[in-house]
């Protein structure tokens, strides 16, 4: 059960890419709360800034992205105002990632024991070799893998079993928070589904918050207890999820929703999302949506709007439809 007591702040977040000529803003002042044990996701097309607000969250942001404007507050910290040592300790001890590429995120050379352990040594080292071996076994027990594979290589594992390691590795040093993009990636939807009721039974058993990205519309309502729409580069509704699936604010919200099939019911037809996103070094003048949109007004082009809370739908959404 998640709380309402905010653990992570963010609070106008901005993230640019420098080009030669041009800078391409890939986060554009964003604002939500990660609360104590909850699972908020990060939903959107391709492109429009999820995994560049993750890397962020992080302090893994590189060249030529930069992390621009805004903080991240963790208990009244700013984290984008550590330094080296305090950073060193909020990796992994407060934060970890899950990321999208089991595969590419575990070295094909190093037995996984080595891996795991050389998260827990460098941040404890006062467990010595044999503590960290010992809580390397507590891991793989703990994500459902037998320890006797502790000394296998990354591609004697299956793709879910490499995604239970990479789950494993996260949660060595029990953080507050795992950051997860797109964690099920690649797999199919059996195994998807076994590694979501594994990070739901793990959430409830440890109390950690998620921030969980994907695509996948679905996956994500079924497992999150809040979802922050993006589009372009800004947050344009967040909402609980069911709000998301049953009453969604915004166009694009339900255009998303109308682009995943019903499992039940009758058969329908989709509705793709007609157009592109907009290019970032060239938005719209007005609302980003508003050249998708078929609800758009003179005043949705010109004037950009804000992301406002609405109480009688529980749900934040930047829309001038909705004044």
């Amino acid at each position: 059960m998640s709380s309402d007591r905010a653990m992570i702040e963010v609070r106008n977040l901005t993230v640019d890419y420098i080009g030669e000529n041009s800078v391409a803003r890939a986060v554009n002042g964003i604002d939500f709360d990660i609360r104590e044990g909850e699972a908020f996701g990060l939903a959107g097309e391709s492109g429009c800034g999820k995994s560049t607000v993750a890397f962020a969250l992080a302090r893994l942001t590189r060249l030529p992205g930069l992390v621009s404007g805004g903080q991240v507050r963790l208990n009244g910290e700013d984290v984008l105002n550590f330094d080296k040592a305090r950073l060193k300790a909020y990796r992994w001890n407060e934060v970890s990632f899950v990321f999208q590429s089991a595969m590419n995120a575990l070295n094909p050379v190093i037995p996984v024991s080595e891996q795991i352990m050389d998260v827990i040594q460098t941040h404890k080292p006062e467990l010595g070799q044999q503590g960290a071996r010992e809580r390397a076994v507590e891991l793989f027990e703990l994500v459902g893998i037998p320890p006797r594979r502790l000394d296998d290589f990354p591609h004697q594992f299956s793709g879910g079993m490499r995604q239970r390691i990479c789950i494993a590795i996260a949660l060595a040093l029990n953080p507050k928070l795992i950051i997860m993009d797109e964690p099920t990636t690649a797999l199919d939807v059996v195994v998807q589904r076994d590694i979501i009721e594994q990070i739901v039974e793990l959430k409830s058993r440890l109390g950690f918050s998620v921030l969980f990205i994907t695509h996948d519309l679905g996956l994500m309502i079924e497992f999150c207890d809040r979802i922050g729409v993006m589009y372009s580069g800004e947050l344009v509704e967040v909402a609980p999820a069911e709000s998301i699936l049953t009453n969604p604010q915004h166009p694009y919200t339900r255009a998303l929703g109308n682009s995943f099939p019903p499992l039940t019911g009758p058969r329908v037809r989709l509705e793709g999302i007609a157009g592109t996103p907009p290019d970032l070094r060239a938005l719209p003048q007005g609302c980003r949506f508003a050249p998708r949109c078929p609800h758009a007004m003179d005043q949705c082009r010109v004037q950009p709007p804000e992301l406002r809370y609405y109480p009688q739908h529980r749900s934040e959404a930047a829309c001038h439809l909705l004044n």
